[in-house]
């Protein structure tokens, strides 16, 4: 079973109906994307209920995966849940995203977008996080909110970021993809997600992040972004 809509198909929608700017960052709806498109029922399928045997596995797996991670992982791990932002893809880049303003504004605006939508689902699933689930589980979840684990907010702002990064640099796509893969798998180690909450952000992150650069009310911003990497 998988735990997010298809990416084409809300990625369609939302160029369906457009949405309207929310009044100021306190409004958790959308500015650009599809309210209707994205809201928690739409965009995401649910969770494993509490108890289920998908629970259960994901559980399993979790605990498999702490057990193996080294130490020196385990503390990169704890780095990334304290970074979320667009410069942690600098290396990936091949370049300081604080040189390229365009660049930053556009991934910017789309991990905005992306951290509404999170916020809405969150607060809709309320799902409890794994060190909730098995109190013994080891984490690194320090002020983690225990009932806001789906989806990933950190893996929603990495593949969301990382595709539009990709769409700029192609040639760094291999790079800015496998740099994602790991940030959002430190969100495993840390114990502080499941597999799933991880998977159902994938899904809506690049969704998000395609409808937003061809949204034709932002085509000046991604034209100024693209004119920053002018060799690809």
């Amino acid at each position: 079973m998988r735990f997010f809509r298809s990416a084409a198909a809300l990625a369609a929608a939302c160029m369906v109906v457009p949405a309207a700017h929310a009044a100021d960052h306190a409004d958790p709806a959308p500015r650009w994307l599809s309210a209707t498109t994205f809201a928690p029922d739409h965009a995401f399928a649910p969770p494993p209920a509490p108890g289920s045997l998908e629970e259960k596995l994901d559980l399993d797996r979790l605990r498999a995966l702490i057990a193996a991670s080294s130490p020196a992982r385990i503390t990169q791990a704890d780095w990334d849940g304290e970074h979320k932002e667009p410069a942690i893809f600098d290396k990936a880049l091949g370049k300081d995203i604080a040189t390229l303003p365009h660049t930053l504004a556009l991934a910017n605006l789309v991990q905005d977008e992306v951290e509404r939508v999170v916020a809405a689902a969150k607060h809709h699933f309320r799902r409890a996080r794994p060190f909730m689930v098995d109190p013994a589980l080891p984490h690194c979840g320090k002020g983690e909110q225990a009932l806001k684990a789906y989806p990933s907010g950190h893996s929603a702002f990495a593949w969301s970021v990382a595709w539009t990064l990709a769409q700029l640099a192609p040639d760094r796509a291999a790079a800015l993809m496998a740099k994602a893969q790991d940030y959002t798998l430190s969100r495993e180690i840390c114990g502080v997600h499941f597999a799933t909450d991880v998977e159902a952000a994938h899904g809506m992150a690049t969704a998000a992040a395609q409808a937003l650069l061809s949204d034709p009310r932002l085509a000046p911003m991604v034209a100024a972004a693209r004119a920053e990497w002018p060799a690809h």
